[in-house]
């Protein structure tokens, strides 16, 4: 397949910008001279169908959980249900502020208290906590978490093994 550059055709952009009635000006004048390029950037030049089809190709090339089974990765690579994709992105849970008033999001803290309930019972735990989001986020909660084991033990810890 042929990268963007190379199906690019100078002069196929045809996008050209209406006159705004703004006068010229001298960028220089606003911006150090040391600060501007001196020479052109290289975009590609391609209509807007080129564009889009060069892109959605490149789209269906990546693989991932909605193409075939991918057993290796972060939490972020496995199977999520879509339709907790969809509740998860809904306003009232996407968009609560952290200072947001708590009289404000029961129903939102009434599902997550009612999640880590339930997946308490699941893996047998007194505790569990939602918030690492996943990734280095969870690995760091999780280092934090086994250090205070540690130090509540009153062993002295400072190797963790960690897979690369």
């Amino acid at each position: 397949m042929k990268t963007i550059f190379q199906k690019s055709k100078k002069g196929s952009n045809n996008f050209k910008i209406e006159e705004t009635g703004i006068n010229e000006f001298d960028l220089s004048e606003l911006i150090p001279s040391e600060l501007l390029r001196e020479y052109e950037i290289g975009i590609p030049e391609l209509s807007e169908n080129e564009v889009v089809r060069h892109f959605t190709n490149l789209s269906v090339k990546n693989y991932g959980v909605d193409n075939g089974i991918y057993p290796l990765g972060s939490c972020t690579m496995k199977y999520n249900p879509k339709i907790n994709e969809e509740i998860s992105n809904f306003n009232c849970f996407a968009d609560i502020h952290p200072f947001q008033r708590e009289e404000d999001i029961q129903g939102c803290l009434h599902v997550i208290f009612g999640l880590g309930e339930m997946l308490k019972k699941i893996v047998g735990l007194d505790a569990v906590t939602l918030q690492p989001s996943a990734g280095a986020h969870g690995e760091l909660c999780g280092l934090l978490t086994v250090k205070k084991y540690f130090d509540e033990k009153k062993e002295k810890r400072n190797i963790a093994i960690i897979p690369g």
